[in-house]
């Protein structure tokens, strides 16, 4: 199956570098960087981008509509948490969306993993009872976009009569839906409503694990696929690229102070608990899967970075894609500048080794 590439947007330049928290702080919007990031990803060959959702953060179906108007093929992943637009009017809106990008958005469903963060938009539902209104909430909204007639429901969360929306995606037979989520009941919702799963970056051992278990949870006749997120470090030489690691790992360390998590702030998110075991077990993993970053920002979003020369890093991409990943997320430090190395230097060998071995698997099948 061809690989998809996904980058990450977001309205101004900020990353861990110029923030204790990669915040984007005052002045947060500047429509020229995200008009300048958009098309360097569509540039880069990147199929989609990763626009991002926080209790503070712009919105991001706005975001999608003015960076699909300076783009003719980029795709964009609109970071989604259920619970605080009905669903009826959150099918609605994307897929009126999806009718003006002419069919390029997917919905990144993100329950939620911080009890602090939902807090802020009025949220006092638990972990579990949150992912339960999840499931409920994509029931409702696949069913607006597909259902031909009105239809009634009654849950746990949400009550409808005779819901229907005369405006369906474009896109059949609905806009794609894909999921983060790392704990028992994440797994669940994920395989029964997503059309791709999406997981950190973890050793190739653990992604194989996270895999099958989001399999074993299928409905009978279900397909997914599976996406990793990494943080790409290149150098010109292996050397190169360490000492770039090190160095962007010393001005995390500095701006945050130098303070490691401690056990009593460990993260809420299951996924970011997992990412930070990985980092007090070893610093480097599969040869070029690096740790400490992820140990420094406590795991906050995906954290782990592959280092080496862009011939390694798609290497060690392709290993990934041999472990059953058809989508590659991947973002940098430098988020503009990343971007563009990726599509020039790493794409490209990716996209020309997976083509290889479909071409392969062919001529044996």
């Amino acid at each position: 199956m061809p690989v998809e590439f996904i980058g990450l947007i977001r309205t101004k330049p900020a990353s861990e570098l110029n923030s204790p928290t990669g915040s984007l702080g005052d002045d947060i919007i500047d429509p020229a960087y995200v008009r300048e990031f958009a098309k360097a990803h569509e540039d880069g060959d990147f199929d989609k981008v990763l626009i991002g959702y926080s209790s503070s953060s712009p919105d991001g179906l706005t975001v999608a509509s003015f960076a699909a108007a300076a783009t003719e093929r980029l795709g964009f992943l609109i970071a989604h948490r259920p619970g605080f637009v009905a669903p009826t009017l959150a099918a609605r809106k994307a897929a009126t969306l999806d009718h003006f990008t002419n069919g390029r958005i997917a919905i990144h469903i993100i329950t939620g993993g911080s009890d602090a963060d939902q807090q802020k938009d009025g949220d006092w539902l638990d972990h579990d009872n949150r992912y339960r209104r999840t499931d409920e909430y994509l029931e409702i909204v696949r069913r607006v976009w597909t259902s031909d007639t009105p239809f009634d429901y009654e849950g746990e969360f949400y009550r409808v009569k005779d819901a229907f929306s005369a405006v369906k995606p474009l896109q059949k037979p609905h806009i794609p839906i894909y999921f983060g989520g790392a704990s028992g009941p994440a797994v669940t919702v994920g395989a029964k409503h997503s059309n791709v799963y999406a997981l950190w970056g973890e050793p190739i051992a653990a992604v194989k694990e996270r895999i099958a278990q989001v399999k074993a949870a299928l409905l009978p006749g279900r397909s997914i696929r599976f996406s990793v997120s990494l943080r790409p470090i290149l150098g010109k030489t292996e050397q190169e690229a360490w000492e770039k690691a090190h160095n962007i790992l010393a001005r995390i360390q500095e701006l945050r102070g130098g303070v490691k998590v401690a056990p009593a702030a460990r993260p809420q998110a299951v996924g970011s608990q997992r990412l930070l075991d990985f980092a007090a077990n070893s610093e480097v993993y599969d040869k070029r899967l690096w740790t400490p970053i992820a140990a420094a920002t406590g795991a906050a979003g995906n954290t782990t970075a592959l280092v080496g020369t862009p011939e390694q890093v798609a290497e060690a991409l392709v290993d990934y894609y041999d472990a059953g990943v058809t989508t590659l997320l991947v973002r940098g430090f430098d988020p503009l500048q990343d971007a563009i190395d990726y599509g020039r230097e790493v794409i490209p060998l990716v996209r020309a080794e997976v083509a290889r071995r479909e071409r392969q698997a062919v001529a044996v099948g």
